[in-house]
């Protein structure tokens, strides 16, 4: 399973899919990997910073969505002044 985390002042809002299903064409396994990267992508053009994290709990910061992710973290740009 995989899991897309979009941290936000709410908590965060997760989509979850199922690589092994999409990867032989169920198509609910499948919509829900293209909703995981179209949200990652629209995320990332707008400055969110994403992570993968791994079983052992280390991250590695990505620039291009991975489906086969355990877990990918997005942190939205932080805007101040």
């Amino acid at each position: 399973m995989g899991m897309l985390r979009i941290m936000s002042r709410r908590g965060d809002d997760r989509v979850v899919w199922d690589a092994r299903k999409a990867a032989v064409g169920d198509a609910e396994a499948e919509a829900a990997v293209l909703e995981a990267k179209r949200i990652f992508d629209e995320a990332r053009a707008r400055g969110a910073t994403a992570f993968k994290v791994d079983g052992a709990k280390t991250s590695t910061r990505i620039d291009q969505f991975d489906r086969t992710a355990e877990q990918i973290v997005l942190i939205p740009r932080v805007v101040g002044g």
